[in-house]
This record gives C-alpha cells, structure tokens and sequence, in this order.
C-alpha cells in the first residue's frame, strides 16, 4: 500500500529525530514547540454553546502546533488504512464514521435506514475519557503499533493537553477512534448476535433492529427506558458513561433519525431545514443579507460560508441518494451539450438550482475582490504563480506577509470541481464560456438591483478556442465592445456589460494567435521531467512528452522562484486597469 514505508517506519522509530522526519517537520521545530516553553503553553480555551444547552470547553492549539497534531492525524490515518488493509477487515466491520476516511454522517445515517426501532445514546465526556496515560499505553501496547516508549510518550505529548484528548486538537478525533476501536467491535458483535445494527460517531452511537422490539441486553426497560446489562458493561469496561439525557428510542411510525438526518425510508434532510435554508437563500438574493440562528435560538447576520456549507450538505445527501444508493455507474450530471440559452437549468431539480443561483451570486455578485475566470486549472496556476513573485509591483492585488498573516492574492479564483461546474453550467476551455456571457445578465438581474461589488474578468488565450464568444460580443447589442473580430482580438481589456470584463493574452508578433503558455520564457518551456518535454497540444505521445497539468505543478509551482514572469504582467496591468474602471461605474 503506499502509506506501509510510513507505517513500518513508526514502528520501528526509536528517537525523536525519527518521529519528526516522519511528520515531515524538523527534530529542533519539534522539540521546540513541545518543550520551550511547552505543548501546554500553545493552547487557548474559549466555550461554545451546546445545542442542548450547557458549554462545550473549546481548547485551540497555537497554529504551530496544530501544524503538527495535522501531520500526525494524517500519518495515524495512514497506519489504520495499512492495518485494516493486513488485518482484511470487511466493510460491515467499519462501524466508525466520525473523522474517519470516506465516511461521514451520512454513511453513519444510511445503516440505519428503514428499520422498525432505532436506539441513540451518547457517551458521557468523550475526549475527556483519554487520559495520557491511555493514549500512551494504548500505543506500547497495542499489537497493531507496539511502538518504542519514548515515541508513544511524544506522541501524547504532542495530542494531550491537561491530561485529555483536547476538542479542538485536529488529532483528537483519529487516536479517540483507534483506542475505541475494542469497544465497537464488542458492540458490534453484541448488535450481531440480536440481529440489529451499530454504528458510531464520534461518541453517538446508534442500534437499529427490524425486530418488533430490542432484545433485553439492549434494551431492558422501555418506559422509563432503561438499558440492557450486556450493552452498559461493555461501555462501562471500556471506561464510558452513558449519558442518559441523550438516549432515546424511535419508533418506525414516528420520524427516526440517525446522527442528525432522517433515515425512516431513505437517508434525507428534515424538510423544515431544507425550507429554513431555501428561505436564507432567497432573502440573500433579494436584500442582500439573511439571518441565521445561533445555538441558543438568537439571530444573527450570515455569512455567505455558512449558507454555501448548508446548501453543500444538503447536495452531498441528495447526491448519495441519486448515486450511491442507487448504485449508479455514473453521475447523471456532466458536460451539457446545449440546446437552448438556459438549458441546463432545465436539469436541475429545485435544490440544485437554488445552489446554482447562490454560486453564481458568490462567485461574480458578491465577491470581496476581482473574480478571475480562465479557460482551466493550469492557467489559475499559472497566474496565481506570477502574482506570487511580481506582488512587489502589484501592492493593490496582494495581501503581503505579514507578523500575524499569510501572503494571499486579492483575486478570487473560484475552486471550482465537477459538480458545481455542473451547477454553473462550465467547463474546461473557452466555450462554455460564450454561453456564460449570454445569460450573464440574466442571472444578475434576479439579485437585489444594487451594484456588483467587484469585476468579474475573464482571462482567456488569443486563439481559435474562445472565437464563438468573440463572434458573440462582435454583434451590435455589445456596444462597449468593437464590432469586429479582429480589433477585438487586438484590444487590451473589455467592458462587456455590467461588472463582466474580458482580458485576452496579447499577440504574439505579426499579429499571431498566443496562449497563456506563450507567456513563458523559452527556458521555462523546455524544462525536461524524467527525460520528457512540454508539449502544449491536446493529444501527444506520452512516452516523449507532458502535459499542461504536468507543467503546472512540477514546472511552475515548483519552481516558479527561478521563472521569469515578466510578460505576465501584460494580465496584471490590465487587471487594474479593469479594477479602475470598474470603479468609475
């Protein structure tokens, strides 16, 4: 597997130079963090109001050592992978879903799914059961790790603070599932051997039966509900409490719900939720602004982050409704061949088209800075890498370093994946584009009639790839825009209406057809990877040549220090040209 070198290396790690080089950091970084003046001194504690009352103590480690507690939680992770892989553990064994790899709280939902009676019970204090004497005994003596003591003893020393798995820490969650691991499968093996079903996140856990009614080592007493012996010993000798406010029993002829989501027939969202939500959305298209409620039932203003993260939970379940579930070979979204303007709206169902309007309005409605739109990945790369080494000439399209901050660009470069290209109806290359500027907009008119905040530009080669938009803006309802191909290929940016703007590269001489690509010095071009070369065209000889991608990450990210970026700043000067303009509106 790939993480085994990773795995066998832990194992036999003696030293904490050793622990270090594994987490990918330096002893001296290490040592320091730990030691001077200690992991306990990285740490600041804040509460957080529960859902069902009361305060959750919160305890964030400084940045450096959350740094390090994420290098351990992905190397823990890729251990587990290589030991379920030796050990063949079979998937219905795999009952953990918090944190965990490809699981969540909707495959955590989906084992409980129309079933007659489902049981939710908490564990009392999760973290805090997961001392460091625990978490470091658990890794000596576990069979499956047997590690060196000195580096079980760093490894707690790095995860526990105030004697406890901290929430907040990123490797909380990974070395709580290991040492759990015991009691799921005595949990499970108890499930199995009444015919239910058991599953856990984090420290909710969930039976489920077809049976008219649980066996009595599950359940003893129904009113006032009571557990089964075997079910609490086991927790109790795992070193667990249950806490008995959090545990209840759903019926088939009442709503059962499994970690949040409603599983009576199929894995789905409470309708009030998805109407909450819709209605957030609407108002934010409107007036511009939403409420939402806190923990404790108060309003307050929304974030655009917090609505786009309800709107993604609310797709990734349909999604596993119409795909998973349903064992679909594909997804039935892709790349639209058009027969109308709008379309592909016609494919959407009416939660889609709600997340379709809302990227639209984040992406080149509301966006805080300019929005850059470009023909693929390997030209964001391209450009994000020359604004990096130019920023010095750039002031107003950077946030420099700082004491308290990272470098980061002020454009907006959309994260865009297969599903909400899908939903923006775009894609890879130019044409998707031409259809974007027709209904531009259209779409921009159902938002609330005030300005758009910031330009959205298009960036996209000066060759035959973008000619259907150019012949589009060519007609004579683009007045801002020249009347012929030609010029429009020869003009620096364009208005094209609203906040859309159009930045093409320059030509090459003699007036020749250029791509981003021809931005690079010749040096950069012929740069050669394990005895190959650049080549730009669709289809090559793989055995000779690499890719656009290739080039991007290995050539230019890698490298871009030692690449002159000089006649990227043609792109740049002309985006704050845009951003003055845009201003004057």
């Amino acid at each position: 597997m790939i993480h085994r070198r990773d795995y066998q290396l832990l194992k036999k790690a003696k030293t904490k130079p050793e622990l270090a080089s594994l987490l990918g950091i330096t002893a001296a970084f290490l040592t320091r963090v730990l030691y001077h003046p200690g992991a306990n001194d990285h740490y600041h504690q804040f509460e957080i109001d529960k859902k069902s009352g009361g305060k959750r103590k919160i305890s964030a480690p400084s940045n450096e050592l959350k740094d390090i507690q994420s290098r351990l939680s992905t190397l823990l992770q890729n251990c587990l992978d290589v030991i379920r892989f030796d050990t063949e553990v079979s998937r219905e064994c795999l009952v953990s879903h918090g944190f965990e790899r490809e699981r969540s709280i909707i495959t955590n939902a989906a084992i409980h799914k129309g079933k007659r009676n489902i049981l939710n019970l908490d564990l009392d204090d999760f973290f805090g059961q997961f001392n460091f004497g625990r978490v470091r005994g658990y890794f000596i003596a576990n069979k499956h790790f047997e590690l060196d003591p000195h580096i079980a003893t760093v490894i707690a020393q790095i995860a526990c603070y105030e004697n406890s798995l901290p929430q907040g820490s990123p490797c909380s969650p990974v070395i709580a599932n290991l040492i759990t691991a015991s009691l799921d499968m005595k949990l499970l093996n108890l499930a199995k051997s009444c015919g239910c079903s058991y599953s856990r996140y984090a420290d909710d856990i969930t039976f489920s039966t077809r049976k008219k009614e649980f066996p009595s080592s599950i359940v003893k007493v129904l009113e006032p509900l009571e557990l089964g012996g075997k079910l609490i010993g086991e927790i109790r000798r795992a070193g667990f409490s249950v806490n008995a406010l959090k545990t209840r029993l759903q019926y088939k002829d009442s709503r059962q719900e499994a970690t949040g989501l409603v599983v009576n027939r199929k894995v789905s969202i409470k309708s009030e939720y998805w109407r909450l939500v819709r209605a957030m959305a609407f108002r934010l298209f409107k007036k511009g602004e939403f409420e939402i409620l806190d923990v404790n039932g108060e309003p307050r203003m929304g974030t655009l982050n917090e609505l786009e993260g309800r709107l993604a939970f609310i797709d990734a379940i349909d999604r596993y409704n119409n795909i998973v579930a349903r064992r679909r070979p594909k997804a039935p979204w892709g790349t639209i061949k058009h027969t109308g303007l709008n379309a592909f709206k016609g494919r959407h169902n009416s939660r889609e088209a709600v997340y379709s309007r809302f990227l639209f309005y984040k992406y080149f409605y509301s966006s805080e800075y300019p929005t850059i739109l470009t023909e693929g990945k390997t030209d964001n790369v391209y450009l994000k890498s020359a604004l990096s080494e130019l920023q010095g000439s750039y002031p107003s399209l950077v946030s420099p370093k700082g004491q308290d901050n990272a470098y980061s660009p002020k454009l907006k470069f959309p994260n865009l994946n297969k599903r909400t290209m899908y939903l923006l109806d775009l894609g890879d290359g130019a044409t998707p584009v031409a259809k974007l500027v027709q209904r531009y907009e259209t779409e921009l008119a159902y938002f609330h009639g005030k300005k758009a905040t910031s330009p959205a530009i298009l960036i996209l080669d000066n060759d035959s790839g973008p000619s259907e938009l150019l012949k589009e803006l060519a007609k004579p309802k683009y007045r801002s825009c020249p009347n012929s191909v030609t010029d429009i290929k020869k003009s620096g940016f364009l208005h094209i209406f609203e906040n859309l703007y159009l930045i093409l590269t320059p030509l090459n001489s003699g007036g020749k057809d250029s791509m981003m690509e021809d931005l690079f010095d010749a040096k950069t071009l012929a740069t050669p990877i394990n005895g190959k070369t650049f080549s730009t065209l669709s289809s090559f000889d793989t055995a000779k040549h690499y890719g656009k991608h290739v080039f991007s990450t290995k050539v230019v990210r890698s490298s871009k220090s030692s690449i002159k970026f000089d006649r990227f700043r043609y792109i740049f000067d002309e985006i704050e040209k845009v951003k003055a303009h845009f201003a004057k509106l």
